[in-house]
This record gives structure tokens, sequence and C-alpha cells, in this order.
């Protein structure tokens, strides 16, 4: 390795970014957008179900029990009906997702030490939404069942009926809120997309210009080449990744609790991968076009799907789940969810961090194999 004449291609790439700077921008601009989007506009969190309810029994027991959805955070109550073919067409017009029918007996029921029946209507078009708002009301409901005991046994003096004081402890996301659990996958997809769309158009470039016979014809060798393409890229992608680290932290407040070097690291190591990544697909295609279709093909896809960032990997077919391990994301997304939220070190991520070099030595080589200093 000759560092004058690796400077040199340096030099030229820089010039070559800086004459483009319509895709600088791009790059540079393209994670904020991204973390916007996303971090903005995709959440899991299931809160202000709409619910509609028909109380027939207009009781001071059952505003009582519908009170408990009215004071609860998952439930927006959207109007008292009085027949179901208005709770169906709320239904029909996406105006509640939950209709509830208090039978007109319901007080009696209670008055009487008896199980008072409670019907739901539940839109089941949104599968997850709906197991998720039925959990949300069986958690009310089973409140309402503790006071009622509780309230009847203090009448008839008995202490104790319940033996099981189940008193659960959430660690590392205490709220649930799962923009903690998807800000960490946004980040690995957008330094996997950045990283391989910036290194596509570089050997490209140089073929659809003309100007990749001109270094054939110098004396600088195949390796100084794609060195000194990969590492102006790798300090814009290095000034992505830490855009992105800083809004997790101030923008959308992701609780930071690992080593901070040790995420670099590790973000650089993935980010090396995916810059060579891109700089094969260069190679291969030969043309910007082509280039960047297969790097958005074989980074974003992957990344959203394959990766766990947001479907869970332990649910996906057994085969899927076997092709996940080579998606080198679900690694780096691992490694990022246990350094932000359980500030894990080296001890606990060796194994992923490790198959992330892998992943990057694997592509490096694979680059520097096809390169090939000729024309054909």
């Amino acid at each position: 390795m000759n560092l004058n004449r690796i400077r040199a291609i340096i030099k030229k790439e820089f010039i070559q970014i800086i004459r483009d700077y319509r895709s600088l921008a791009l790059a540079l601009i393209n994670p904020v957008i991204l973390l916007c989007m996303f971090g903005f506009a995709l959440s899991l969190d299931v809160n202000n179900v709409p619910l509609a309810i028909w109380n027939q029994d207009k009781s001071q027991i059952s505003t009582d029990f519908i009170m408990n959805f009215e004071n609860s955070r998952y439930f927006n109550v959207v109007g008292y009906l009085d027949s179901y073919d208005k709770l169906q067409n709320y239904i029909d017009r996406k105006k509640a997702v939950m209709a509830m029918i208090i039978p007109k007996d319901f007080s009696k029921f209670i008055q009487s030490n008896q199980s008072a029946p409670v019907q739901l209507l539940v839109d089941g078009s949104d599968a997850n939404t709906a197991t998720i708002a039925m959990g949300y009301v069986n958690a009310v409901v089973a409140g309402y069942n503790v006071k009622l005991i509780e309230d009847s046994t203090s009448k008839l003096g008995i202490q104790n009926l319940s033996p099981i004081d189940l008193r659960p402890r959430v660690w590392f996301n205490e709220d649930f809120k799962s923009r903690n659990y998807i800000i960490p996958g946004i980040i690995a997809m957008i330094i996997m997309m950045i990283a391989a769309q910036l290194s596509s158009l570089t050997i490209a470039r140089e073929w659809e210009r003309g100007t990749m016979e001109q270094l054939i014809s110098t004396p600088i060798r195949r390796g100084e080449i794609i060195l000194g393409k990969f590492i102006p890229y790798f300090i814009i992608g290095f000034f992505d990744v830490l855009i992105a680290i800083s809004m997790g932290q101030f923008v959308f407040h992701v609780p930071f609790r690992g080593n901070l070097v040790l995420l670099l690291i590790v973000s650089s190591i993935f980010l090396t991968g995916g810059l060579a990544q891109g700089i094969y697909f260069s190679i291969v295609a030969k043309n910007q076009r082509l280039a960047t279709q297969m790097a958005v093909l074989t980074t974003f896809l992957p990344t959203f799907i394959l990766s766990g960032f947001v479907f869970p990997i332990y649910n996906m077919p057994k085969v899927i789940q076997i092709i996940t391990y080579v998606v080198p994301a679900r690694y780096f997304i691992t490694i990022l969810r246990g350094i932000y939220l359980k500030g894990v070190g080296l001890n606990i991520l060796w194994i992923q961090i490790l198959f992330l070099l892998l992943f990057a030595l694997f592509m490096i080589t694979l680059a520097g194999r096809k390169f090939k200093k000729k024309i054909t």
C-alpha cells in the first residue's frame, strides 16, 4: 500500500462528492428525515382505543363500572349509544374499535353477588390492535372485580381472601414505550441503507464516466483504489451515525445505559460492512442505477422484515428464522438494544460483535477479489 496514492484517491473522491452536492446533502439529511418519519409515525403502542358504550342499566353501579374505562389512558369513550345498529355503524365507520353493551339487570346481578354478563364487540380487522385492546379490557375488568371482592369481604369481616399477591416489576423499559424499542432498530436500518447506497455509486460512477480506464493505466493497485474510495464514505457514514445516535438521545429521549465508546466501535464495524457491500455492488453492476437498486433491495427489506426490527424473530416460521442468521442487522439491532436499554457490554454481546466482524471481513474480501484492474 502506497499512502501517497491512497491519499490522492481520497482527495479525488472528496472532490467528486463536493461537486455532487445534492447527493452529499441527501446523505446528511436522509438520516434526519428517516428518523423523524419512523420515530414519530411508527409506534406499536395502543392507547386511546375508541370505545362505544350502550348502557342499558343506567344505574350508579353501571356508571361506576364505566368510569373505570373513562379514567383509563388506554380507552377513549367516543359515544353512548342506545341500539345495536348504532354500535355497528360506529364500528363499520371506524369511529370505534370496540363496543360494550351493559345489560339492564347489571346492577341487580352485582348486588346479588352473581356474575354480571357484559358483551364486548371487537373490530378484528386489525388483529394486533384488537388483541392488545382486549387485554386492556380484561385488565380493567379484573381490577373492578378485585375492588368488588375487597368491598364485599370488608363488609363480611373476612380478611386475606386472595392468597396471591402478584407484584410485577418491568426491567429496561418500565413505561412500555415502543419508541425505546424501535429507535435502536431505526438507527441500524439507517446506517445499513445509507452506507450501502453511498458506496454503491463510487466504482460504477468511474465506469459510467469513462475515468476507470485512466485509473487502470496508472500504477495504483486495486486495493489502494478500494481503500481510497472507502475512507471518504466512511467519514460521511460515521457522521450519519453520530446524527442518528444524537437524535435518539436528545430528540426521542431513548434511555442510554451503556458504553458510548463501545457503541461507536460496533457502529463503525457495521458501517464498514455496509460500505464494503455497497462497493461490491458497484463493482458488479458497473451502473449507478443498478448498483443503487441492488443496495436498496438487499439492505432495506431484510433489515426491516428479517432483523427483528419490528417483527419478533421467534414468531416467524422456522425456515425464515434460519434465514435471519445471515442478516447482519439482526446482530447490530441486538447490540444497540442491549447497549441502549440494558447497559450490557462485551461479556454479553461478544457473539453478535464477532458476527459483525465476520460480515465486514467477508464483504471486504469479496469486493477486493471481485475488482479487477482491467477492462472486461
